[in-house]
């Protein structure tokens, strides 16, 4: 593929891997991308997966059509990205790796070589010329490892951005940008909010004409404008639209159902509602969604003197994100002694901006003329 006149497309896709980083599940596969700069000087940027290096290495070489690469940029070691890294120096043993200090003691642990004679290592502000092509690279710590670099081609006014604006899904398969985007953002990078705005404020002064990640498509016009005003509202832990999620774990089925019932009660007010049982769903598309909008519910049973584990897991997934900024709702089911919802808030307690609505509906074993009159109130609070 054809990026701009000079830069080409050698990635692969992967439709076997069940398991993005063993946690997320890609039914549509994801991409690995790796670029080719042509010039008098010739930079291939980055590597792809150990399973696709052969693959990969094909697609390098018809792109060089008998020529020889100068330099191997790797923005980013995480082994799906950089596995291949050893079959490219031992196929083109003229070539040298240019990547940050911190990505030659990885290369050296995963993979046994830190390159040391055949390497140039760069940090922010650094330049590498092509020939028509002058590149400069920009530090990118902790999005989302603590080696990444990304480069902007001064030339072709490409951003090589390593995992920032990637998504899952292989690029044969057209899906919304936005949806697997999100869920990989808050899943991968989420944790880094603040890393990522000082990246966004670094590139705000470069003419970008394309964005080149390691997954997913590469992003040019309205979905390059688009994706740079998602990742700022993202990163600033904004709510993207107006609406609720309920997510909720219930042991029997009475929390499920007093959560339908409140989505029912949501619905008829006009309120778009989002529900997600912890206890089966993909918990990264409920943290997508817990991200995504501006108003949480959490509807939980009461276990071990605890919340239900699913519950406590959902939690810690928004909390080492950074969740904050948001207006909550609590109800908690138990038969003698219910602790789901001060257990729910200690949880909670180290977020920032976190409202939490009263009333906090407590269900004793199934909903009852009682109880669902404090769900109709909560209704109330959370329009």
């Amino acid at each position: 593929m054809r990026i701009t006149n000079d830069i080409r497309y050698v990635g692969v896709n992967d439709h076997d891997l069940d398991l993005f980083e063993g946690l997320y599940p890609v039914p549509e596969g994801v991409s690995y991308n790796s670029y080719v700069i042509m010039d008098e000087k010739i930079a291939v940027m980055d590597a792809v997966d150990a399973s696709f290096g052969g693959t990969w290495l094909t697609n390098v070489r018809k792109v060089l059509n008998g020529n020889q690469p100068d330099f191997l940029i790797v923005h980013h070691m995480e082994p799906d990205h950089s596995a291949s890294i050893a079959l490219f120096m031992d196929a083109f043993p003229e070539a040298v790796i240019v990547s940050s200090q911190k990505s030659f003691p990885m290369m050296k642990a995963f993979f046994g070589a830190d390159y040391a004679n055949r390497r140039i290592i760069v940090k922010e502000g650094d330049m590498l010329s092509l020939g028509r092509h002058s590149l400069t690279f920009i530090s990118a710590p902790m999005v989302h490892w603590p080696e990444v670099i990304m480069t902007y081609d001064q030339t072709d006014k490409a951003l090589f951005t390593a995992d920032a604006f990637g998504k899952f899904g292989a690029l044969d398969i057209e899906d919304d940008w936005a949806c697997e985007a999100r869920r990989y953002y808050f899943g991968i990078v989420g944790k880094y909010g603040a890393q990522v705005q000082s990246v966004l404020k670094k590139v705000a002064a470069l003419n970008i004409g394309t964005i080149c990640p390691l997954h997913g498509p590469v992003l040019q016009g309205q979905q390059l404008t688009e994706a740079l005003r998602l990742y700022d509202i993202w990163s600033s832990y904004l709510p993207e639209d107006e609406g609720v999620v309920i997510a909720h774990a219930s042991v029997y089925g009475n929390t499920r159902a007093a959560a339908e019932k409140l989505a029912e009660a949501l619905r008829e007010k006009g309120v778009m509602v989002t529900l997600h049982d912890l206890t089966r769903c993909d918990i990264a598309e409920a943290v997508e969604d817990a991200f995504r909008y501006d108003r949480l519910v959490l509807a939980a049973a009461t276990y071990n003197a605890d919340v239900f584990p699913p519950m406590r897991n959902f939690i810690t997934w928004l909390t080492e994100r950074g969740y904050r900024s948001r207006r909550i709702g609590l109800i908690e089911n138990g038969s003698w002694a219910p602790m789901a919802a001060k257990v729910m808030r200690g949880l909670l307690e180290g977020s920032r901006d976190l409202t939490i609505l009263e009333p906090v509906v407590k269900i004793q074993s199934a909903l009852n003329e009682d109880s669902t009159a404090q769900l109709l109130t909560l209704a109330d609070a959370l329009v």
